[in-house]
């Protein structure tokens, strides 16, 4: 798969669950409601990393943490889409702007 795949596949079942948000609560999730999702799911990320350096113990830790790391990446995925973020050109312009930061520093 490639980036656009990823974020066709991550809207595609954003719209899902917005019919069931109409469905249950007569209205699709806010941008904010999205990001305290987002929030708790990197809440949850932080402890599975926990368990995977083994500080921490959670049964079948490997496979909930990658489940754990797709939620995360779907939610910043679904919510650069709704605040108008082009995510793949962002992430390359970072990228880049630190490769260069941080390779300027090791030759300093």
């Amino acid at each position: 798969m490639n980036f656009h795949d990823f974020e066709k596949s991550a809207l595609h079942l954003n719209a899902l669950y917005e019919q069931i948000e109409v469905k249950r609560y007569g209205r699709i999730w806010s941008t904010e409601e999205l990001a305290l999702g987002f929030a708790g799911d990197v809440g949850d990320l932080a402890k599975l990393i926990q368990a995977n350096a083994g500080i921490r113990h959670i049964d079948d830790c490997k496979a909930k943490l990658g489940h754990e790391l797709s939620d995360c990446l779907w939610s910043i995925l679904v919510l650069a889409n709704k605040c108008g973020i082009d995510l793949e050109a962002e992430f390359v312009k970072n990228t880049a702007e630190l490769t260069e930061h941080v390779s300027g520093e090791l030759d300093a």
